[in-house]
């Protein structure tokens, strides 16, 4: 499943759009706005951790096979959250 922003709104398949107001439509209900606070906290975990591999210059120079690169990018992910809950507390 793939969660997208409001700019791939009619996509089909598994990807998943906030719902969007419309100019003369009402209001969005009170479940679509709680759907669309779910769907940006998914979407924003995701951009993060995005925003954390581009920094680890490793990745740039990976040639490898694709089942590899993920448990790569795993681990590099495990080290960075362990790292930073020990500078957190």
């Amino acid at each position: 499943m793939t969660f997208a922003d409001k700019g791939y709104q009619g996509a089909r398949g598994s990807v998943r759009t906030p719902f969007k107001r419309h100019r003369f439509r009402p209001k969005l209900s009170r479940r679509q706005k709680a759907v669309n606070r779910a769907h940006a906290k998914i979407r924003s975990r995701g951009e993060r951790a995005i925003a954390t591999l581009k920094t680890w210059k490793i990745l740039v120079k990976l040639r490898c096979c694709p089942h590899r690169a993920t448990a790569i990018v795993q681990a590099i992910l495990v080290l960075h959250h362990v790292e930073a809950d020990r500078h957190a507390g």
